[in-house]
């Protein structure tokens, strides 16, 4: 995964604070513990169960009993990596209208209490530029962040939104490929530029 110098797009359009769907307050309680892991914990290799910023009985809701785990939900996913900072603009991804709501797909098992099963995360990315070359790096840190989050039982997927990037089946070959990832997760500069835009995920 090579790293273009090169703006793609000076001036992206930015979305206006009515049009960002957040549930911060509830996040910055349950997120906590990520502030004291630090940006290399987001970026390890394998995920870091003390980062999972949703099952602390001491953050769930008034109304819900102590002893038992509020689901996951889209708006809590979303919550993670709204704030991942574009790699091209010092402005976040769900600013930028690259990561939405309505973009993030969740299929949760029946059970939920059973160790072994798996919930399924998708989550769709609409690149400022048809032609952006950093879709592929934006997407990596999507996962990443998502990978080192989330509990072990979530799988994650990230895509290029169809339609929005004249090669996103290229850019979606790789970010499926997890022996690509783990190559480019070894580049020291896509490692520099992936601490950079998790950096605001710790500052909120």
């Amino acid at each position: 995964m090579s790293i273009s110098t090169e703006i793609q797009n000076a001036n992206p359009t930015i979305l206006s604070v009515s049009e960002i769907h957040r549930r911060r307050e509830r996040r910055k309680a349950r997120d906590f513990s990520t502030k004291k892991q630090g940006i290399q914990s987001i970026l390890m290799a394998k995920p870091s169960y003390a980062m999972d910023p949703f099952y602390m009985s001491d953050f769930s809701d008034a109304e819900s009993d102590d002893s038992t785990v509020e689901p996951i939900d889209e708006q809590e996913i979303y919550d993670l990596i709204a704030p991942i900072s574009d790699p091209e603009h010092p402005l976040s991804l769900e600013s930028l209208g690259v990561v939405k709501l309505e973009d993030v797909h969740l299929v949760s098992p029946p059970d939920l209490t059973n160790p072994a099963a798996l919930s399924r995360v998708l989550v769709e990315l609409t690149p400022t530029v048809s032609h952006c070359s950093l879709a592929t790096v934006i997407g990596l840190g999507v996962r990443v962040r998502l990978e080192q989050a989330l509990p072990p039982s979530y799988r994650v997927e990230v895509k290029i939104k169809k339609d929005t990037h004249s090669q996103a089946a290229e850019v979606n070959k790789q970010l499926a490929d997890k022996e690509r990832v783990a190559a480019a997760l070894e580049n020291a500069n896509l490692m520099k530029l992936l601490r950079k835009m998790m950096k605001t995920c710790l500052d909120e």
